[in-house]
């Protein structure tokens, strides 16, 4: 357990929100479809085998980012296009192994979302990520991105494969409401907090979506680049742009401190809902 020393020094563990982070996170999550596929199928792994190996992976990154006291990004980023890949595999599990139906698969891991964002409110009355300073808060932050990306994963599929929409229009549709949830954000002043975590889960069918469109052979109404090429390239993205990502924030992040009573975006209290400052630019967090 964190000591009292340790969070008073701990910093956020969360990078900052912008452009690029989406953009990462769009190419992890995109990673996460073609690689559990990749190691499933080509490979012939099998889907029992591949999530072990995964996830005994993910266990040791989690591990690693826990260990830090602030935000390290090739730590973080590596735990994220894990988990992103463990997530797809949970639910791939629970519909090909254990026979569950996409339309039960997508109201369960809403239904197991929602159960942790409300234990997460009701222990820290805040699920702000500017303010993931402890490892009580940690835990909350990354069990609610695992089943994010599970979610993503079987409403994806629902949307693409169950519904019949195909890879191109169901990508389409999930970027659609992505952009309105932005216009509601700007235009509107959609709470910060709501606003993020619903284009964080919808990142998920979004970038699964464009992953098999470019990886999926044509018959199956994708462009045939394969797996192990549509994740080489997405990876190659992803570790492009971490090093450029942090050279831009680090400075900041480094000069800002964030214990757990004085954090700027808690406005000085300890479990305050993230309010965007007045005097600052509107971001998408």
């Amino acid at each position: 357990m964190t000591t009292a020393t340790n969070r008073a020094q701990m910093q956020n563990k969360v990078p900052a929100v912008t452009f690029n982070f989406w953009l990462i996170k769009l190419l992890a999550v995109t990673v996460g479809e073609t690689a559990a596929d990749y190691m499933n199928l080509d490979l012939d792994l099998g889907l029992a085998t591949t999530s072990w190996i995964l996830s005994g992976l993910l266990i040791a990154a989690l591990a690693l980012q826990f260990a830090q006291v602030k935000y390290v990004h090739w730590i973080y980023w590596v735990s994220v296009v894990l988990i992103s890949v463990v997530g797809t595999l949970v639910t791939d599990n629970l519909v090909d192994n254990f026979g569950v139906s996409l339309e039960a698969t997508t109201l369960f891991f809403s239904v197991v979302l929602a159960a942790t964002f409300a234990l997460w409110y009701a222990s820290e009355r805040t699920l702000s990520i500017h303010t993931i300073v402890t490892t009580r808060r940690e835990t909350f932050y990354w069990l609610a991105v695992l089943f994010t990306f599970a979610l993503g994963t079987a409403a994806g599929d629902l949307t693409a494969e169950g519904l019949g929409f195909g890879y191109l229009e169901a990508g389409v549709i999930f970027g659609v409401i992505i952009a309105a949830i932005t216009c509601a954000y700007y235009a509107f002043s959609l709470n910060s907090i709501l606003a993020f975590w619903l284009v964080y889960i919808l990142t998920r069918p979004l970038g699964a979506s464009f992953g098999d469109l470019f990886a999926q052979p044509t018959e199956h109404g994708g462009l045939a680049f394969g797996t192990t090429l549509t994740s080489f390239i997405f990876l190659a993205g992803i570790a492009a742009l971490i090093p450029f990502m942090t050279t831009r924030t680090q400075g900041k992040q480094e000069r800002r401190r964030c214990p757990l009573r004085s954090h700027p975006d808690d406005g000085g209290r300890q479990f305050a809902t993230y309010r965007r400052p007045a005097s600052t630019a509107p971001s998408t967090e």
